[in-house]
């Protein structure tokens, strides 16, 4: 009997779920029948309404089962699925699967198909092509790929990748850094966990690609503390790489070199923002730097320092493979390729979507998403974190770019996308805005760290009072004035976002606050 191959994902949102039974039970009820079989832990697909989600390895190619408990596997193998059989939890070839097959999966083309660990698997699917070609070119030729492909910062403020790399490699200094904050911590968000769990060569591979075109020789990966698979598959995925050769002190037998460790971040939801990270970097406690100087020219240890997240680094191995114009003919406008959303909250299928900028929040709602989990109407959705602007149904066709978002009041930032529906209190979720931008704030600047103190009591008094009376609507131009001053005067974006959450509440929702309109909504 020949053996089957079968994917069990090691991701966590699989563990969470019980992936690590199911591989060990498959392994013992196989064994006890004869049947020869070698189970893979793949990364996961993104579909985690079917977590663990179980691949057979046929000859039409693989077919998915999930979700699948360890108390299904008998059922399973006696329905024939390791030939592929059908079976109730059977959803028949993986890549056919609708909620894939309408994707543009470039970042996550590896995802869920290879072991993440494995340096043959990682090279079979167009793995180190990147790298090998930017060893070609000289640093000014590889930041000019990453300039004409038009990739921005996938992290949230979208400023243009290549003007980053630029001033690094322009900026003349002994020692030069890239430093990549994967402190993921939005709510509804996991493209970069996903990433470094499920792909973590990708990362390495458009870290060195970086290191390379500037001309930095050491780099760190700063990792929540709250990802330990991640913290454990980075630090495994470095030792091999290096191994290899595609890390040290000569990256490739060039005569680039390039250190990578991974660092575990203490546990701050500021330090998402680059220089707090870099603070921390340091060893001391996160706290948001003024600028100037930009970190590309001071950044870690006063030198000139490359700072992207995740999904931006791991964007450039592709681009310098198949090229600049190919990545720059998906998307639109100014927001060029593809962004992984993330959908999550009150959603009946919640998971990842990469998708070129421009398709809408409808489709990604309902094409996908499949509407709300209870089966009752969506109230608001939240798009870009915690301090993500609520979007009303009447904004769900507007196309999911950069520009059009701000436009709007909005923000794409890192993709993720949380859903409530009509039982959401959308005066109650304002006032989580403004209470967590207190509990999280470093403090430095007062618009935030007093602002946001001030909000959550201005919030009280208005849902308090009776509505519509003079007191009451003092007190929203009160709460507009301050989120006026939290936008224009805080250091950074943990105060100067807080207000659009709390904003397109008011704005959009006025009844939820007791008012009958708001008359201070533009």
């Amino acid at each position: 009997m020949s053996t089957v191959r079968l994917f069990v994902p090691c991701d966590s949102a699989a563990l969470a779920v019980g992936a690590d039974e199911v591989a060990a039970t498959l392994a013992a009820v196989c064994a006890r029948r004869g049947a020869a079989i070698d189970i893979v832990r793949n990364g996961s697909r993104g579909m985690f309404w079917l977590e663990p989600m179980v691949e057979v390895d046929t000859p039409a190619g693989r077919v998915a089962y999930g979700p699948v408990h360890a108390d299904d596997i008998a059922a399973l193998l006696d329905a024939g699925m390791l030939g592929g059989g059908h079976h109730a939890l059977c959803h028949g070839l993986t890549e056919k699967m609708p909620y894939l097959a309408r994707q543009e999966r470039l970042t996550f083309a590896r995802m869920g198909v290879i072991d993440p660990l494995s340096l043959a698997d990682h090279e079979a699917h167009g793995g180190w092509a990147g790298l090998r070609r930017a060893l070609t070119l000289d640093g000014a030729g590889v930041v000019q790929e990453v300039l004409d492909s038009g990739l921005r910062g996938r992290g949230g403020a979208a400023f243009p990748a290549g003007i980053k790399w630029r001033t690094v490699l322009q900026t003349p200094a002994a020692q030069k850094y890239v430093v990549c904050n994967a402190d993921e911590g939005d709510s509804g968000t996991f493209s970069d966990r996903m990433t470094m769990e499920g792909d973590p060569f990708l990362l390495i591979e458009g870290m060195a690609i970086a290191a390379v075109a500037v001309g930095a020789t050491r780099g760190f990966i700063y990792v929540r503390a709250e990802y330990p698979h991640a913290i454990a598959t980075l630090n495994e995925a470095i030792a091999r790489a290096t191994a290899a050769g595609f890390l040290g002190e000569r990256v490739c037998g060039s005569d680039h070199a390039f250190h990578l460790e991974v660092r575990k971040a203490a546990g701050s939801y500021v330090c998402g923002e680059e220089t707090a990270m870099l603070e921390s970097l340091e060893g001391r406690r996160g706290i948001v730097r003024a600028k100037p100087p930009l970190p590309a020219i001071e950044g870690l240890f006063g030198q000139p320092t490359l700072i992207h997240n995740v999904i931006s680094l791991a964007s450039v191995p592709l681009i310098l493979a198949r090229g600049a114009a190919f990545y720059r003919d998906f998307g639109m406008g100014r927001s060029r390729g593809t962004l992984p959303f993330q959908l999550a909250g009150n959603i009946r299928h919640g998971g990842l979507v990469e998708k070129a900028f421009g398709l809408t929040l409808r489709e990604l709602l309902y094409d996908f998403g499949g509407g709300t989990r209870s089966g009752r109407p969506i109230k608001a959705v939240q798009v870009g974190g915690p301090l993500g602007a609520y979007v009303p149904e009447s904004q769900w066709d507007v196309p999911l770019d950069y520009e059009a978002y701000a436009a709007m009041g909005a923000s794409v930032g890192h993709g993720g996308i949380v859903v409530h529906d009509d039982t959401a209190d959308m005066a109650k979720l304002a006032r989580y805005a403004m209470e967590f931008c207190a509990i999280e704030s470093c403090g430095k600047c007062t618009p935030c760290r007093i602002g946001s103190t001030r909000g959550v009591e201005v919030i009280d008094r208005i849902t308090t009072q009776p509505g519509g009376q003079p007191q009451q609507l003092a007190q929203v131009h009160l709460l507009r004035d301050l989120c006026d001053t939290l936008l224009h005067g805080s250091l950074c974006a943990m105060g100067g976002m807080t207000p659009y959450p709390v904003l397109s509440a008011l704005d959009h929702y006025p009844a939820d606050f007791g008012l009958a309109a708001d008359p201070g909504a533009d």
